[in-house]
């Protein structure tokens, strides 16, 4: 039997190697983790015992910070000012997940009592939703903490009494050891088994891992290929699993004729800003933008130049991806009618420099060659389309596919009602998740009314990864007919011993 391949952490600043820090899991190691994790399945049943669990590990996570920020830079040089909001957003998280569990209204209790007298006769029904069992989580390159290890998809399962196995990253191994064994730690003095969280390597694993007859959903953040793969793994399954998959998107964003003319410097300004954040790694990062024709457009264009150009090159999170930048911007602007007003690509032999492309709208309307530029390229960069009409809008909007965000630049008179803003709007929201109105989509607040996914390619599901209610993804509803009280889980209970919210014969109560 031939070793097992080690696993690397590599610096990307340098494309070294600095440290073996794992090996990757044989399909028998990948077996007994998520035997270990369907094992610990009635440990995490009580509802007080996960809120304990997931606010032991935010606290271990913030006590360990200092480590956990020097991992993740060593690993990714994503920095650690990024790094460290990143953490505190995650056990913010974390600890939000602990709330909502005590709060209890993700269960979704609703209790008909029997009656006679309806027309048919109404037996007692019962109503809550159960944990689907083991979680695959498979880690995001471009937020170690956020979306990887002890990221919204780990805490939200666990927030569901679902254990959770986890795929790490190949970007990030140290990173992703050092925050499962934080994890692992926090179940233990939570009186929990640790297999109730575990960690494979390894491409082998990812597949052997979304195959495994124990695992019973899975999510997912990363590429379009790597994460439709899996899905329809997922879906070949004997028995198919839900798949929640994030696999790209472009996040178009329209500037109004009106809105360029009011405030075309600001809007470009802003756009250089949000496209070349963690260089261009955010997968809310505007790359694909709709701006007028004219000089109000040309305004804008002008200072995006200036705010992209006083840009520094920056590092990708690893050489592969930085190479993949590089050819995906020269095919882009090889393409007839391109232009480069600052050329994107290698700014070194570890770096990359951010800069956009602009294009005649009129070639985007149909299909063609010019389709490329309606797929998402990683990095920082963005396409700006220049339309000539209200008409020459409504037919690229036509053709995006879907999208986690989609923003509307408007004048003061849109705003307030005047002009074609309910219209615009109208069209975003049929391509996005969450749409915005004069802002930037980087950045994602995680808070209760949050969604985070959009029509496919954006996301596998309907669902959110972010906010209160990506809970729900890891749950299903059962019903109880004419079931006697003793045999009845506590929450569906008459005496309600757990002090749960439950809309009971139609009343929320």
């Amino acid at each position: 039997m031939s070793a097992a391949a080690p696993v690397w952490s590599v610096d990307p600043r340098t494309g070294k190697p600095r440290e073996e820090v794992a090996v990757e899991a044989t399909p028998q190691e990948v077996d007994q983790a998520v035997r270990a994790a369907h094992a610990a399945r009635g440990a995490l049943a009580g509802l007080s015992v996960r809120a304990v669990f997931l606010r032991t590990a935010a606290d271990l996570l913030d006590a360990s910070a200092e480590h956990v920020v020097e991992a993740a830079d060593a690993e990714t040089a994503l920095g650690p000012v990024r790094l460290k909001g990143e953490l505190a957003r995650t056990t913010a998280q974390l600890r939000a997940f602990a709330e909502a569990v005590e709060d209890g209204s993700f269960l979704d209790i609703r209790i008909d009592h029997a009656d006679p007298s309806r027309t048919p006769p109404w037996p007692d029904l019962r109503r809550v939703k159960i944990p689907l069992g083991v979680v695959a989580v498979y880690s995001a390159s471009n937020f170690p903490l956020a979306f990887s290890v002890p990221g919204g998809d780990t805490a939200s399962a666990l927030a569901a009494g679902c254990p959770v196995v986890v795929k790490a990253h190949p970007d990030h191994p140290a990173t992703s050891e050092l925050c499962v064994s934080l994890l692992r730690r926090a179940a233990v003095r939570s009186g929990l088994p640790e297999g109730v969280v575990a960690l494979v390597h390894g491409f082998t694993a990812g597949v052997e891992l979304v195959r495994h007859p124990l695992v019973s959903a899975a999510g997912f953040t990363g590429s379009v290929r790597g994460g439709r793969a899996l899905f329809d793994a997922a879906a070949a399954r004997p028995v198919p699993i839900p798949f929640h998959g994030e696999l790209g998107s472009l996040n178009p964003v329209v500037v109004t004729a009106a809105a360029a003319e009011e405030r075309g410097e600001q809007i470009g300004a802003g756009l250089g800003t949000s496209m070349t954040m963690g260089v261009g790694q955010f997968c809310t990062k505007p790359g694909f933008v709709l701006a007028p024709q004219g000089e109000a457009g040309d305004a804008l264009i002008k200072a995006l130049t200036a705010a992209v150009s006083d840009t520094d090159a920056g590092v990708m999170l690893d050489h592969r991806m930085r190479d993949a930048f590089v050819a995906g911007v020269a095919e882009r602007a090889a393409l007839p009618g391109v232009e480069a007003p600052v050329t994107p690509g290698a700014g070194g032999e570890h770096t990359v420099s951010g800069g956009f492309l602009t294009v005649p709208a009129a070639l985007l309307a149909t299909e063609g060659e010019h389709d490329l530029l309606l797929e998402e390229c990683f990095g920082p960069v963005t396409v700006v389309a220049r339309y000539a009409d209200a008409s020459e809008i409504g037919a690229v909007l036509s053709r995006l596919p879907g999208n986690l965000t989609a923003t509307l630049q408007l004048s003061s008179a849109e705003a307030a009602g005047e002009g074609s803003g309910s219209r615009l709007l109208a069209e975003l929201t049929q391509l996005a998740g969450r749409v915005l109105v004069d802002g930037w989509p980087t950045g994602v607040a995680v808070a209760p009314a949050q969604h985070h996914g959009g029509p496919y390619p954006a996301t596998t599901s309907t669902s959110t990864s972010v906010g209160a209610t990506a809970v729900e993804r890891w749950l299903r509803p059962v019903t109880y007919q004419s079931t006697p009280q003793a045999l009845l889980p506590p929450e569906l209970r008459d005496e309600n011993p757990l002090g749960l919210p439950r809309r009971v014969n139609g009343t929320l109560g």
